[in-house]
């Protein structure tokens, strides 16, 4: 008898380890168990024979990121990790995006009610498994079919393969709320061509499948309609070598042709003169006198969005990326958490809660930015962006003594 109790106790370890669960009824009228399936449903498990699928299913807000989906994905990746019978792992998005980000709403929330511990939180889990997933011992599989920004391209990115399609739609947004672009964003955008990682950045415009093939940010390319073939085949392999997965993938894959005339890539000349300058005034400058004197749509557009964003932001993400292009994964990370701990103190600015305000909860489009100009920009608070919150309060806390950083 005492042999038959030790074996259903494994037994649900490991079916809560691979994220299945065992229901039963409790007394109580909202049971914890109840509770607990609800917050593990954020992240739903399909099970192959020789892999595992993370499918982020909050569709109805674009599989927002939360606290509990960092906790859950790291606990997930550990176990499928350390299982001799798992050879490769998938992750994917329910509805129309794989992830539009972390929740700033939540976010926004807890600013405004003084929970500052719950955001400490919210950036600690889901930073750690970034950094889990970018050290990851097996394949991994990123199906970016649909909407990937912020910290959707950070579970993602530092994957090994990431497969985009025409649906899917990049950019890492912060400076237009405020805030800088995070997740491990420090690091990827730094390593792309010349310097298309500041214009991304300061600007959060947008990419499609095609050019993150073409600029290194996606691996593969397909169209939508075949996606459900390429989850089949990669569901009946049995293997853990990439090259195997990476022929897969090939198979069903298309050659990319990104837009000559209108997309960022045909002006990469234009990007690596004016975001190669020292200074946001610099680039801003050189922006302008490329639109004056070319009277190109592009380049008009691209000057206007650099005048709307959060001047503050604009500084402090391009001194971010800047670092990141001399720094590994964990030390962007840890970096970034303290800077987005400042950002969400207010103790130099709101710009964060304000861009959110305007942005996405009353949705007027007006941020009201503090300091509301460059030239009120001093060099003290963007220094103060890369300061410990406090003497009191910790760094972030990376595995790196288990698991090795790259550069």
């Amino acid at each position: 008898m005492q042999r038959l109790k030790k074996a259903a106790s494994l037994l649900r370890q490991n079916l809560h380890c691979y994220g299945f669960h065992t229901h039963h009824r409790a007394l109580s009228s909202v049971p914890h168990s109840a509770s607990a399936d609800v917050l593990d449903s954020q992240v739903l498990v399909e099970g192959k024979p020789w892999s595992r699928t993370a499918i982020l299913n909050r569709p109805s807000a674009l599989n927002a990121l939360t606290a509990v989906m960092g906790t859950r994905l790291q606990k997930l990746y550990q176990c499928w990790e350390n299982d001799p019978n798992i050879g490769f792992v998938v992750m994917k998005g329910r509805g129309r995006a794989f992830c539009a980000g972390g929740d700033i709403v939540s976010l926004y929330h807890f600013i405004n009610k003084g929970k500052i511990e719950d955001c400490k939180e919210f950036f600690r889990s889901l930073y750690t498994f970034m950094y889990i997933l970018g050290t990851y011992l097996k394949p991994h599989v990123a199906i970016l079919n649909g909407i990937t920004m912020g910290g959707g391209a950070g579970v993602s990115i530092p994957g090994m393969f990431r497969l985009a399609t025409e649906k899917t739609v990049f950019a890492t947004p912060e400076t237009l709320i405020g805030f800088h672009p995070d997740a491990g964003a420090s690091f990827y955008l730094s390593h792309l061509p010349g310097h298309l990682g500041e214009y991304l950045a300061l600007t959060g415009e947008k990419l499609n499948g095609a050019e993150m093939v073409a600029c290194g940010l996606a691996t593969h390319y397909s169209h939508s309609s075949r996606v459900p073939l390429i989850e089949e085949q990669l569901g009946n392999l049995v293997t853990d070598d990439p090259s195997v997965i990476e022929t897969t993938l090939e198979n069903y894959g298309e050659l990319i042709h990104p837009d000559s005339e209108n997309g960022v890539l045909s002006r990469i000349e234009v990007v690596d003169k004016c975001f190669s300058h020292d200074t946001v005034e610099e680039i801003i400058d050189a922006m302008e006198n490329e639109a004056a004197r070319t009277k190109d749509a592009w380049c008009i557009s691209t000057a206007k969005r650099l005048k709307e964003v959060s001047p503050l932001s604009l500084k402090v993400s391009l001194r971010s990326i800047r670092e990141g292009r001399f720094q590994t994964l964990d030390q962007c990370l840890i970096r970034e958490y303290r800077m987005s701990l400042q950002g969400v103190s207010k103790q130099i600015s709101g710009d964060f809660t304000e861009g959110v305000r305007a942005k996405v909860v009353e949705k007027d489009l007006a941020p009201k930015w503090d300091p509301p100009t460059l030239g009120q920009v001093t060099q003290d608070m963007v220094d103060r962006y890369f300061s410990p919150l406090s003497e009191f309060d910790a760094d972030l806390e990376l595995p790196t003594n288990l698991r090795e950083a790259f550069t």
